[in-house]
């Protein structure tokens, strides 16, 4: 096999970026990922018994997702091929399926590494299978996106995937070391600076090198604290794709934080969204959802609030109208919780899909015609607000359904009032049913 990292656009004497300097040989020098090339990981355990399956890695950018498959080829004996789902077609990927099946013939196993193969369509995907199938290629994806969202069954059930972790600070400090070592002197930077440096990466070690390569550059005389650091380099933008799955992890958190009145964790997914460019607008949206899924009527105000909120930022705009939904954030965290008018409304549902074409009972019909009077249509209804305690006890229920009980308020906030209404008037119903006139 030829040299581990051989690039084929450069010569020997090519300056290469420290990041690429850095590469680790072995597996066991690749940081943060302890869960999958530790002794007991999945990836270390493949290599010991020699026996490599096809792999789907998945995971933030800069975490080692191309290293590690780099280094997988190496300790297999196996052709490392590289294609990007992004600049790569049919005509190249039969291109590389033929180099495969002619190294075969030579006694030559390959390793297809497919770099954001989450970007392939279903087509695509599937000309995969059959070479996997038969061995031809050992399949190697890598992707930023969730693979169970984004890959099709058919290559899943052919794939293992394995989840690689951004990096902590412990194991960027790591690579700032080895950066350190390599260039043979320390970084310019404070202990503050350091950490400054560890956090505008946000996890991604390839950013980490490519920021510390720069701060290389500068005279070692006067370290730099955190705020240098902040004005000499760039902020790595958050990892999210407002339309996969970062996207909708930030907002699960959000929901679930509101759910479970943490007011603060509320607030911190909100601005995480705010900051990496979400759509204030849709952001109200959920918050409006909430306020009818998670609160109901244990607060009546939770919904007419959001509502005001996303009308205030319509009227103010960004950046003075996300403190509206801000409040309404905190508003809905801090309330009372009830899922029961949720939970009544999806029981209605299904049993108004499962009971079909059933009729309402004669007193709850109008009979605006004669014919309709003398079908019996009306007979028996009795007019509420002239019943003892405004209430009649009829039901309106078809006559054929046992009546349900969808509705059941907790004994919180407003609610509380509510489930005291209820009881009332179940005691009505049932003192009429006792006396024989409760039900026609």
């Amino acid at each position: 096999m030829s040299d581990l990292f051989e690039n084929s656009d450069m010569g020997a004497d090519a300056p290469r970026p420290l990041a690429d300097r850095l590469r680790p040989a072995a597996l066991n020098d690749v940081v943060g990922q302890d869960h999958l090339l530790g002794a007991d990981g999945p990836l270390a355990r493949m290599v010991a018994a020699g026996r490599l399956a096809s792999l789907i890695l998945w995971g933030p950018p800069g975490t080692g997702k191309t290293t590690i498959a780099h280094l997988l080829a190496h300790h297999a004996d196996l052709e490392f091929r590289k294609i990007s789902a992004i600049f790569s077609g049919v005509a190249d990927l039969r291109k590389v399926f033929e180099q495969a099946k002619a190294d075969r013939t030579h006694g030559r196993g390959t390793l297809l590494f497919v770099d954001e193969i989450h970007r392939f369509n279903k087509a695509q995907l599937d000309s995969f299978l059959p070479y996997v199938e038969d061995g031809t290629i050992v399949l190697v994806g890598a992707t930023t996106e969730n693979p169970s969202f984004e890959l099709n069954a058919a290559l899943l059930s052919r794939c293992q995937v394995l989840t690689l972790n951004r990096l902590s600070d412990q194991a960027m400090d790591q690579l700032l070391t080895r950066a350190e070592h390599l260039m043979g002197f320390k970084l310019p930077v404070t202990k503050d600076g350091r950490a400054t440096l560890c956090g505008f990466a946000d996890g991604d070690g390839r950013f980490l090198l490519n920021l510390a390569e720069e701060l290389f550059a500068l005279p070692p005389d006067t370290p730099l604290d955190g705020k240098q650091v902040a004005a000499r380099v760039q902020k790595r933008a958050p990892v999210y794709d407002k339309g996969a799955d970062g996207h909708f992890n930030l907002v699960s958190a959000l929901h679930k934080a509101v759910r479970g009145s943490d007011p603060d964790g509320a607030l911190y997914w909100f601005q995480r969204m705010i900051t990496a460019g979400e759509d204030p607008l849709y952001i109200a949206r959920r918050l409006i959802r909430m306020a009818s899924e998670d609160i109901g009527l244990a607060d009546p105000q939770a919904l007419p609030q959001t509502i005001a909120a996303r009308q205030a930022f319509e009227v103010l705009g960004s950046p003075e109208g996300e403190l509206a939904l801000g409040q309404a954030v905190l508003y809905l965290a801090t309330a009372p919780k009830s899922n029961a008018a949720y939970m009544a409304f999806k029981g209605a549902g299904a049993a108004a899909k499962q009971t079909g074409s059933l009729m309402p009972p004669k007193h709850a019909m109008n009979a605006p015609t004669k014919l309709m009077k003398s079908q019996g249509y009306a007979d028996g209804y009795r007019y509420d607000h002239d019943a003892p305690h405004g209430f009649s006890g009829q039901s309106y229920f078809p006559p054929e359904m046992t009546r349900a009980r969808y509705y059941d308020p907790v004994n919180r906030g407003f609610e509380k009032e509510l489930a005291k209404r209820i009881a009332f008037w179940d005691e009505r119903r049932e003192a009429d049913d006792n006396e024989g006139n409760g039900h026609d």
